[in-house]
């Protein structure tokens, strides 16, 4: 029997149809392509883009403060802090932190999203990109979905072969890399980094499924229904502006038109009437219809109305409103714990890298994720109960400053240090004149 090994590109020209028609659907209903019909497009069709707006505000919610701190082992305090800064400096090289949130949007509303590790001989530095992931394709183990064996990546180079460019294709396993241009491989050889250069994630882990679910799944039918529902009233008030004349016994309405002053001259036994549609309190109905579909959307998608900052005028306090937004907090720690996980990862691969090619050893390799509050706190409350804290010896003094949000706890140690050895310097110099003056102030001979 004659096997047949296809090519990486040729695998993927046919692989996971399924999934890429998603992504791309779920791309253009969150830009606003919401109606399914291609029915009545001369008639006006409204799009209130809520989805667009949930997905950004989940974003906002989960992507707030977020820090890293490399666990001491072994006391090697010095150690554990140069491999901070070293991530540090990668981070702001790469400007991760705009990247992140941009990936993330893309996460929401895909259902998926990657980055990519890699060495830059020529600037001597780490790389982090986020490709697109509708380019990715991932085998993982069959034991560890976390684990990967082979990816795929494919993407077009100046516009792609239809605009005169070209589809590069890349293979990474654990051993090998191989790289297309099309069809032709360009570059083979052994993996210069001895690991896979992609971190893929889910938005919602699916159970026992590698890829994840997008926010827009569980709104789409009733971000739908809201669209139709509003635009079938926008049409009633319309049309109710500009009143529908009805006419019996007249054949011929050529001079008939509704317009103030208007006179019309009408055949006898002929009766005209106008049709009122908002007659029988039928408004009512409709807007009571949009308060439900309004509350559902809200619902299904995790998102009380008062994220968007509508608390009805009530004073609430932090208690209710954390009950109150429990929903939402939910969603985001799910959230979470998939991303945690996933730059766990990333911040390995960086310091892998680093140890490889800058031969300054960053093992363990790890990296904690500090993330930051979702609700506002009182931060006057936060101060008192670190300072309790601290005294108590619970906390460091560097683990309080990262609770209260300091960008460079690490610096505001040492500055701190160096503040109160002047300041005791100066104390001990300020008793040692005090101790002198003292000693002239002695009773003196003949006094």
């Amino acid at each position: 029997m004659t096997v047949t090994t296809a090519s990486a590109p040729e695998q993927v020209r046919i692989l996971d149809m399924a999934r890429r028609q998603r992504y791309a659907e779920n791309l253009a209903f969150y830009q606003g392509e919401q109606w399914e019909t291609a029915r009545d497009r001369r008639r006006r069709r409204l799009t209130f883009n809520y989805a667009r707006a949930m997905v950004d505000k989940v974003t906002s919610y989960l992507m707030g403060r977020l820090q890293f701190s490399v666990p001491l082992d072994a006391g090697d305090h010095d150690r554990a802090r140069a491999t901070e800064r070293a991530l540090v400096e990668v981070y702001e090289d790469n400007a991760l932190a705009q990247l992140d949130f941009d990936t993330e949007i893309d996460c929401a509303v895909l259902g998926d999203a990657a980055y990519r590790v890699v060495w830059d001989g020529a600037a001597g530095r780490v790389v982090v990109t986020a490709p697109d992931v509708q380019g990715i394709f991932a085998w993982p183990d069959g034991q560890d979905l976390s684990r990967l064996r082979r990816v795929v990546h494919q993407y077009d180079v100046d516009g792609g072969p239809q605009s005169g460019g070209f589809s590069v294709c890349e293979e990474w396993t654990a051993a090998t890399y191989t790289r297309w241009a099309d069809n032709e491989v360009i570059s083979a050889g052994p993996n210069p980094y001895g690991f896979v250069p992609y971190v893929i994630y889910p938005n919602i882990r699916r159970p026992k499924d590698f890829w994840g679910e997008s926010d827009l799944e569980q709104v789409k039918e009733v971000q739908r229904e809201l669209n139709r529902a509003l635009t079938q009233l926008s049409r009633i008030l319309e049309v109710s502006g500009n009143p529908i004349a009805a006419l019996e016994g007249v054949h011929d309405a050529r001079d008939i038109a509704v317009e103030p002053g208007q006179v019309w001259a009408m055949p006898e036994n002929s009766r005209a009437y106008l049709i009122d549609l908002l007659s029988g309190n039928g408004v009512s109905l409709h807007i009571d219809y949009l308060d439900k579909l309004y509350r559902a959307l809200h619902d299904l998608a995790e998102m009380p109305r008062t994220a968007f900052g509508d608390n009805s005028g009530r004073v609430t306090s932090g208690a209710a409103l954390q009950i109150e937004m429990d929903p939402l907090l939910k969603k985001v720690e799910r959230k979470r714990l998939t991303r945690t996980v996933a730059y766990r990862r990333r911040n390995e691969l960086i310091l892998r890298l680093l140890t490889r090619f800058r031969g300054v050893d960053h093992s363990p390799f790890r990296a904690d994720v500090a993330w930051g509050a979702i609700l506002p706190s009182d931060r006057r409350q936060l101060v008192q109960d670190e300072i309790a804290l601290v005294g108590a010896g619970v906390h460091s003094r560097r683990r309080a400053a990262n609770e209260l949000g300091v960008e460079d706890p690490e610096g505001e140690y040492r500055q701190w240090l160096n503040e109160q050895s002047a300041l005791d310097t100066a104390g001990l110099d300020e008793r040692r004149r005090a101790g002198r003056n003292g000693a002239s102030k002695e009773v003196q001979p003949g006094q």
